[in-house]
């Protein structure tokens, strides 16, 4: 396979839609744009969906924010549950809460040009997101890695994308994509999670593609602003042009309505040959086992 098109919508919280509907529409739009240049997938961010709370219930306490948007996200999904397989081009819905019997998660999910559709739990919650006064919500406890168009992907929602035993255990798997979405207040969040997310490109030998939110929702009583920009990382390898970023845009509150929208090409020719013997150091996939920790040395 030679490069795989995907397309990279960092959200602007400020558009405010006035329904469900309206929401739908614009998502349709986007995916018409991103199908015309050419993108296999279009990405959009973690929590884009907190633009409803434009429209929230007068009145609507924050600690009932998660289920009033897990609400709306579920209309949401009914409206763009076949829009993937109309226009040719699967969608990473961002992520939403999901209702359940533990409780509610921040759910990603993923609908196929093929007829799928992918979900995963953020396993790595923010403070924030388990208070109880506010959103209160439920990790999930697996990671899915699954096959779209040839390629190998899992989904790492936000802080997953910080945490080097997930991409332990992605190593194993051997991934060729990994798809962040991201809501990030300030820009040491920004950093944090796009910093990491290039980090995953080098010890993976994978593609890394990153988006979050910009700007700030309508009715929002807890984010005040939110700071993301777009990316594609891969590894820092001379074929790939050396630095690791193969696709960027930068940094921006959205303030003065910026949204940052990213198409790129994973280059998987390029990946495939690194990972076959051709990358400068890399190891491949190796077990933490084999590594004991001398209590000794930290006295």
């Amino acid at each position: 396979m030679t490069d795989y098109p995907i397309a990279l919508w960092s959200f602007n919280l400020g558009r405010a839609p006035a329904s469900v509907d309206a929401l739908a529409r614009a998502i349709q739009d986007e995916m018409r744009k991103a199908a015309d240049a050419g993108a296999k997938l279009l990405m959009l961010p973690e929590y884009f969906i907190e633009c409803c709370l434009a429209f929230k219930p007068a009145g609507l306490p924050p600690d009932r924010e998660m289920a009033f948007l897990a609400d709306v996200g579920k209309d949401l999904l009914n409206l763009l549950a076949p829009l993937p397989q109309q226009h040719g081009i699967s969608l990473l819905a961002g992520t939403m809460p999901v209702k359940t019997d533990g409780g509610i998660t921040n759910t990603a999910f993923l609908l196929t040009a093929d007829g799928r559709q992918i979900r995963q739990d953020k396993l790595c919650l923010t403070p924030f997101e388990q208070d109880p006064d506010t959103w209160n919500l439920t990790p999930g406890n697996r990671l899915a890695v699954f096959e779209l168009d040839g390629l190998k992907m899992a989904i790492l929602i936000c802080l997953d994308i910080e945490m080097p035993a997930l991409s332990c255990l992605l190593a194993k798997a051997g991934p060729d994509l990994i798809l962040v979405p991201s809501m990030t207040e300030k820009l040491s969040g920004y950093h944090r999670v796009y910093g990491c997310a290039k980090a995953r490109a080098v010890e993976l030998m994978c593609a890394v593609a990153v988006c979050g939110v910009v700007g700030v929702s309508k009715g929002t009583t807890q984010n005040d602003s939110s700071v993301s920009g777009a990316a594609l990382y891969v590894p820092c390898e001379e074929t790939l042009g050396f630095t690791g970023i193969a696709a960027e845009i930068a940094a921006t509150d959205g303030s003065n309505s910026e949204e940052p929208f990213l198409t790129c090409g994973v280059p998987m020719k390029e990946l495939g040959d690194l990972k076959c013997g051709k990358a400068e150091v890399w190891p491949g996939a190796w077990s933490a086992e084999a590594v004991s920790i001398s209590e000794d040395a930290l006295r």
